[in-house]
């Protein structure tokens, strides 16, 4: 049985996942319909994916790196 056919797959928008556990086929179908309902950010992953995806999306921070702090780096003088 081909990847493809296994029921493995979840569409993701900007809403967050919007199915899963679906063909590849039916995932296809399901984008092509939320495309014509004006749904951003559509893709198809994988299940497991997806089940990251939701995992980053709710840490603390969103998933996103710790912004820098504006000169609170150390500098080093360089030698010549």
């Amino acid at each position: 049985m081909s990847e493809l056919q296994e029921r493995r797959w979840s569409v993701m928008s900007e809403r967050g996942r919007e199915t899963g556990g679906v063909t590849y086929a039916d995932a296809s179908a399901l984008v092509r319909r939320l495309t014509g309902e004006k749904v951003h950010g559509l893709c198809v992953v994988t299940d497991e994916a997806a089940e990251r995806f939701a995992a980053l999306s709710k840490s603390p921070n969103g998933g996103k790196p710790k912004a820098a702090k504006k000169g609170g780096g150390r500098r080093r003088n360089a030698r010549s």
